[in-house]
Formats: C-alpha cells, sequence, structure tokens
C-alpha cells in the first residue's frame, strides 16, 4: 500500500536562510541580522547577508522546483521585510517580492504552503520586549492579517509557527540562537506562553479574513521516543516519553503542543514548572486553541526506548554508537512511524511532515554533479517508515523534505548541507543533486518504489 492520490510532495525553506537581500528595497533587521553580527554566535562568522540570493534567483529557483517535481512548497515569509518595525508601516517592495513568487510557484503548478514565523523576528520590536511584551501576540496578529490580505486570494495552506522549541529554547533559554537570551524559567515560560497566544490570534484572524477556504495548521519539533522493539510495554515506554515532562527545560512536546490542540497545559508540566508559571488570564486558553486542519511535524530523528525495572521508560544507551549524520543527529527512521502515529493518537488531527532530512558533506564531483548516496538511503528509509504508517492508518496528508537547497544553518551557518539542490556559495550556482533526481522519482510513483 502506498500513500493516498492526494498526498502531497514537497520541500520546504525559510525566509533567511535563503533569500539574502537583508537590507535591501526596505527590509527591517531581524533578530538574526543582529545576532549574526555577534563575533562567535555563528561558526566562521557567516551571516544570512546574501544566503542564497533567493531574493533576485527565486524565478531560477521555482524552474528548480519544477524539474525536481515538486507539487507545494513550503515557505516563510521575512516578518520585517514586510513590516520594517515589525507593526506600523508597511513596506510595499516586499510585499511585492512575496506576491511575485506565490504567482510563480502557482504559474508552475506548486502549491504555496506559507509558514508565518520562522525564526527572523523583527530587531524592532526584539527592542520592545519581544515575545516577553504582553502586547506580542497583538503584534503578530497585525502582522498575519498583513499577510493574510495580500495573498489569501491564491494561499489556501498556512502554518503558524515553526519549531516553537528552537526559538524559544534555543533563543530564549540557552542562548545559542537569535535573539540570544539565557532567560530564567519564569521568563521563558512568559515568553512561551505569549508565542502560544499568538499562534491563536494568528488562527483567529486567518479564519476571518482569508478570501479563499484555507487549511492551517502549526510546526512544531516531533521530539520522538520510538520502542526498542515492538513488545508492547516498550511501546508505552516510547510514548509515555515522547509526552512526558520530567524536568524544567525547553526539550519537550506538550508544554507547546497540549495548549494548542487541548486547550490546556499538561498536568505534569503544571507540576514541574510550578515556581515559575506565568498568569493566565481569563480566555487565554480559549484563544490558543484554536480549531487546526493538520498538525506539522519536524521529525529527524528519534530515541530508542525500553520499559525499565522500574516501570518507567528508559532509554537504550549509546554503548555501540548509532549511525549518525555530519551534524551528529542520529539516523533512526522508526521515528518517521512512531512520531506520526503517536502524535495522532494523542491529538487527533492529520499529519504533515513540515521537515525531514538529513546534512551530508556533498560537493559537486568531477563531472559536474552531486553524487549523495547517503541523502537517498536516508530519506529511502525514513519515507519507507512514513509509508508504514499510513498502512497502519495514520492519516497522513504530506511531506516536505529539508531543504529544498542548501542554506544558511543558522548558529552552524553554511558548514551544513541539507538541500536536495546544491549552492555553491563563492558564485551561488545551483546544482540539483542525485537526491533531487531520486526524490523526482518518488514523487512521480507517489511512493511507490520506495
Amino acid at each position: 500500500m502506498s500513500f493516498h492520490q492526494d498526498f502531497v510532495w514537497g520541500a520546504a525553506t525559510a525566509a533567511y536562510q535563503i533569500e539574502g537581500a537583508a537590507r535591501e528595497d526596505g527590509k527591517g533587521p531581524s533578530v538574526w541580522d543582529m545576532c549574526s553580527r555577534i563575533p562567535g554566535f555563528v561558526k566562521d562568522g557567516h551571516t544570512g547577508d546574501i544566503a542564497c540570493n533567493h531574493y533576485y534567483r527565486y524565478k531560477e529557483d521555482v524552474q528548480l522546483m519544477k524539474e525536481i517535481g515538486l507539487g507545494a512548497y513550503r515557505l516563510s515569509i521575512s516578518w520585517p521585510r514586510v513590516l520594517p518595525e515589525g507593526t506600523g508601516r508597511l513596506n510595499e517592495k516586499g510585499l511585492d517580492f512575496y506576491d511575485r513568487l506565490i504567482d510563480e510557484l502557482l504559474n508552475n503548478g506548486i502549491t504555496p504552503y506559507v509558514t508565518l514565523f520562522h525564526w527572523d523576528y523583527p530587531q524592532e520590536l526584539f527592542k520592545r520586549g519581544g515575545w516577553l511584551n504582553p502586547d506580542s501576540p497583538d503584534w503578530f496578529a497585525e502582522y498575519t492579517k498583513v499577510i493574510s490580505d495580500r495573498l489569501s486570494d491564491r494561499v489556501t495552506n498556512w502554518f503558524t509557527q515553526n519549531e516553537p522549541q528552537c526559538y524559544l529554547g534555543l533563543g530564549h533559554s540557552t542562548g545559542t540562537h537569535a535573539p540570544g537570551l539565557k532567560l530564567g524559567h519564569a521568563e521563558f515560560l512568559q515568553a512561551t506562553h505569549n508565542s502560544l497566544l499568538a499562534h491563536g490570534k494568528a488562527v483567529q484572524v486567518l479564519r476571518q479574513t482569508s478570501r479563499r477556504p484555507c487549511q492551517i495548521g502549526y510546526a512544531p519539533v516531533g521530539i520522538t521516543s520510538y520502542p526498542s522493539d515492538p513488545a508492547p510495554d516498550n511501546i508505552e515506554a516510547a510514548r509515555q516519553r515522547t509526552f512526558s515532562i520530567t524536568e524544567p527545560h525547553f526539550w519537550m512536546n506538550t508544554w507547546y503542543m497540549d495548549p494548542v490542540l487541548l486547550g490546556r497545559y499538561p498536568e505534569d508540566g503544571l507540576q514541574v514548572f510550578e515556581p515559575w508559571l506565568p498568569e493566565i488570564k481569563s480566555g487565554d486558553m480559549e484563544t490558543i486553541c484554536q480549531p487546526l486542519d493538520y498538525l506539522g511535524l519536524n521529525i529527524y530523528h528519534g530515541t530508542p526506548t525500553q520499559m525499565g525495572s522500574d516501570h518507567k521508560p528508559e532509554v537504550i544507551p549509546n554503548h555501540d554508537g548509532y549511525p549518525q549524520t555530519l551534524i551528529r543527529w542520529t539516523v533512526s527512521p522508526e521515528s518517521l512511524y512512531w512520531g506520526p502515529k503517536f502524535f495522532h493518537e494523542r491529538y487527533g488531527l492529520p499529519i504533515v511532515i513540515t521537515e525531514n532530512g538529513l546534512s551530508s558533506m556533498d560537493w559537486v564531483s568531477l563531472d559536474g554533479k552531486v553524487h549523495d548516496a547517503q541523502r537517498i538511503d536516508f530519506l529511502h528509509r525514513y519515507l519507507r517508515e512514513y509509508r508504514r504508517a499510513a498502512a497502519d492508518g495514520v492519516p497522513v496528508k504530506g511531506y516536505f523534505c529539508w531543504s529544498f537547497m542548501d542554506n544558511f544553518e543558522w548558529a552552524e551557518g553554511y558548514n551544513e548541507r541539507f538541500g536536495l539542490v546544491h549552492v555553491d556559495y563563492r558564485d551561488g550556482k545551483r546544482t540539483i543533486k542525485d537526491s533531487g533526481y531520486w526524490y523526482k522519482s518518488v514523487i512521480e510513483s507517489n511512493g511507490d518504489k520506495l
């Protein structure tokens, strides 16, 4: 059994990672523009100033998408490109760019899936407190309305926010991502609550203002534990570990998902975070918990888990060394079976894999091609597990490979290559990798060739 005939095959990127033109045509600075200028913040002093120069080469890039056979493309909007101060004054040149990009995609038979926020928070709003400011949900709602008013006559698929675990946790707790803050638990939880309110208000705005019927999702990291073997106890251990909060840190699922999808914070999280909880005002949870059409999950790897002798989940130790990608994430295809299965069981929504892929050592060979056999093997293994989830009744709607093209990989700079298309950062030349052509054949067969 393969995927349903209406299954969506796509690839994804994010604005700051590919667009470049960081200070051109009226764009305002983002927190990533700010932090990439701090010595040592990004490896090798790299910035997104030019990135892949997609802002000027988008037509060429859309043709490459068409050549690969993508049915859909998940992109993000740069908030400060369209609202340089984050609120108020519109930047028509920025809006015009997204107008042209959406039209180019549609004219080439590629459906746009638009993510409103993929980490490039406006610097001017950061200076006013960012996600700590109680007005931040309304700032995000205003921005959402601008985008809806401009694009919803053509865009019908939306994601509100990408990976809150990262932009809140890495950006506001460990300080390794922009805006580089190391907040205490109380402040971190306040920023998280405001971000969740922003999500809910954005959904409300899209429902109220979209000019066409639309579908809306949310795209957190799907942090997955999977059973070391299919024994019932180990399956239950993996499920428990996927959804439990046992200590006060940010790398978890339910604190970001239960409010959005169930209308409440998880009980174990409330107990763990009790000393630092923000004020939850009347109506907050109703605002956060808006009806969604699908749940996006970014899943790259998982953690093998078994039930311990104390009847608690126990991680299988890495004594022998798991296979790893270049960025040192484990190769664990099982996560694309158990992740969709567990998250659908808990939340009841159809699943879209919004990111999945690997960083590998890719270069243009003497024959002018990029032979990335490891990426093909990786994607093959993961997609077979995703297809197995579909065969077992998990309603899966789509798959977006990360990423369409090599790009600025945040704090790692240009040192990690995730793309189906190779980018030579010296001259910008694009080369479709072997994996891009392999993915094309998978798309053409709707996964039958896996």
